[in-house]
Order: structure tokens, then sequence, then C-alpha cells
């Protein structure tokens, strides 16, 4: 369905992003034995994707803080720091997934346990994940893939994420342009579930906050409504 671009009528009804995040990442991850992947943010961290899709891979978990789930038996690789400045060596990965992640870069991150925010004007775009894209550009290997994954619509703040809009968006592509090729996708939530769609129609959707209850609507969405995906391969040192 995915690499058809194509999904049923009432596909994710009630459900989050992660329903179209987690299939179009699969859909473009192609693992050989031995590959070096790195999970910048820790959102594959779950013992049925670590048994089935890194089995044969070297994996990499880098996020801020120590999970609950913890699967160095299997020879996982965790490490701990932010993602704007990260201790690997130039184009060392094979394959990046950097899956929502991008959004919670230097906003308060206290709702999962730690804060490291120094976001003081919630009315405005925090930049900080520019920092993020370049690491991860400069750690991708040569022909390496990245896929990228964040809320796209209206620019909002919810205080533990920011949804990116077009002028944030434009600043990261501008940075991908650099350094090789790469393709969007972007997904809408409606009350008929998940589809493909475009950056114009997606460009004015807002985010439903189940913390605090901003953006609920009669639509049954349970956070973004919107989703912009990137496929990035690195063609330049």
């Amino acid at each position: 369905l995915f690499s058809k671009r194509t999904l049923p009528n009432g596909y994710g009804i009630g459900i989050d992003e992660r329903i179209v995040e987690y299939p179009w990442i699969f859909s473009n991850l192609n693992i050989k034995d031995n590959t070096k992947i790195l999970d910048a943010g820790s959102t594959f961290n779950f013992s049925f994707i670590i048994n089935k899709i890194y089995k044969n891979a070297q994996l990499y978990i880098y996020t801020y803080y120590p999970e609950h789930n913890n699967y160095a038996s299997k020879r996982i690789s965790y490490i701990y720091g932010d993602l704007r400045d990260v201790p690997f060596k130039d184009n060392y990965f094979d394959t990046i997934i950097c899956q929502s992640t991008i959004e919670h870069i230097n906003m308060d991150n206290s709702i999962y346990g730690y804060t490291n925010s120094n976001n003081n004007d919630n009315t405005k775009p925090d930049y900080e994940y520019l920092k993020v894209i370049d690491e991860l550009l400069r750690i991708l290997s040569y022909k390496g893939l990245l896929l990228l994954t964040f809320p796209y619509g209206k620019f909002e703040n919810h205080g533990f994420f920011q949804q990116f809009n077009q002028q944030m968006v434009s600043l990261l592509i501008d940075k991908l342009t650099k350094k090789g090729i790469f393709e969007i996708v972007f997904f809408k939530y409606t009350k008929n579930g998940w589809q493909f769609s475009t950056e114009e129609e997606c460009k004015e959707a807002f985010s439903y906050n189940p913390h605090t209850g901003i953006g609920k609507d009669d639509d049954g969405a349970a956070h973004s409504r919107a989703i912009c995906c990137i496929k990035f391969t690195k063609n330049l040192y």
C-alpha cells in the first residue's frame, strides 16, 4: 500500500501518526547484513522491531535519556546525548532514521522526564533543529539513506513539540539539496482516516495536544493531522 501510495478509506481512524510513519519507513528500508543503522531519537526501541527488522544489522540507538526498554543483550548500542552534537565520525552510518524527533529539539521535554529547553518564546519557530540536520548529514555515509518525519501544517508551539510550517521545511530542504537528492511525501488525517496528501493540502493542518486538549475536534484525531516524510540519499561528501 505504501509503496503504491494508496491507502484504503478509513485507514487509521482515531490512531496517531505512527500508523503512517512506521509503514512508510519500513517500505523504504533495505537492510543488509552489517548495515550500520542509527535510530536518532529512539522510536524503534521495541523488541518486535529489533527482533524482526534489525536482527542482521548493527543498530545504534541515540537518545537524550535512558528508557525502560533496553536490549543491550542483543548487541544494540545505546548512546545518550544531544542530537545537535553527536559523537560519531563523519560518514559513519549507512542508514539513519529520525522519526518524529526534530520537533522536540530545544523544547520542554519535562513530560519525558528531563528538561533541556532554552526556548523562551513560543510565538516563533525555534531553529535549533537545523543543527540536528547538519549533524545527521555529517555522519551519514556516501550513498547513505536518511528517513525523516515530523508534524506539518500551521506553525504551532505545544511546549514539548513544535509543528513545522512551510518556511521551516524550506530551511531544512536547503541543507539537503547541498548534499544529495530527496523526495517528500505528505500524509493528512481527516474523519476518514489517513491518506497520502500534498503540501498544499496540509499547510493549514493543526495538531491535537492530548495533554492540554488544545486542537481537539470531532474528527477523532489522536495527535498530529499532517505529517511530512522525507527520504534523502547523500551523494556528496
